[in-house]
């Protein structure tokens, strides 16, 4: 027979467990296995901003599909708490349950993503600088560093960069610069430190990365 000390012991772990979990939800156990068909019924209603299968074909539109669904439900739970501003994506994330992103971000992982391709000739060999080897003097890290050399990005750490529009990716850097886009520390420090021409530069290599 267990002692009452033994049992209030127990108690009181199983009591943190839980406060742990609810005050840091990635604590919390894995929801069962994502629901593909469900995901992409859920998905039917963001299609027409991001396309049918992820591919967006709107370049302010970033493309989804192939991406890490640990990002994406970064973003979507970022986007419904008002952490990442945007009153489309806030709307649109609203009411969605924790089931309908993981299985929205699961069934867009199993899209696979359409190449890009680099546009201005003229500032490729920049972009490309600044992507392998960051921008030394002034202490830019590579991109390649946390994005990987062929723009994959890092599942559950950093997203797939490869083959995104230019122009959207542009467009996050300088909201990071600006302080606009608030939701990843190491981004806005990298971006504060980049002009204009750099930022178009590296956002142009990126839609062409293979």
């Amino acid at each position: 027979m267990k002692s009452i000390v033994s049992i209030l012991m127990s108690a009181t772990v199983s009591a943190l467990v839980a406060g742990s979990a609810l005050a840091n939800p990635a604590a919390a156990p894995a929801s069962a296995k994502p629901d593909l068909a469900k995901g992409e019924a859920a998905y039917a209603m963001c299609a027409s901003c991001h396309a049918a299968d992820g591919n967006s074909t709107t370049p302010v539109n970033p493309k989804l599909s192939q991406q890490h669904p640990e990002y994406l439900i970064k973003q979507l739970h970022e986007f419904k708490s008002g952490k990442r501003a945007n009153a489309v994506m806030s709307g649109m994330a609203a009411g969605l349950s924790d089931d309908d992103m993981r299985n929205i971000a699961y069934w867009l992982a199993s899209k696979q993503a359409k190449p890009g391709f680099a546009k201005d000739k003229d500032t490729v060999a920049l972009g490309e600088r600044i992507y392998r080897g960051g921008i030394p003097d002034r202490q830019i890290a590579a991109c390649a560093s946390c994005h990987s050399p062929n723009g994959a990005g890092m599942p559950a750490q950093y997203p797939r960069v490869s083959g995104q529009h230019a122009d959207y990716t542009a467009a996050q850097l300088v909201q990071f610069r600006d302080g606009v886009r608030k939701n990843s520390v190491q981004m806005t420090q990298v971006a504060a430190k980049m002009n204009d021409r750099e930022i178009k530069a590296v956002a142009d290599y990126m839609a062409g990365l293979r």
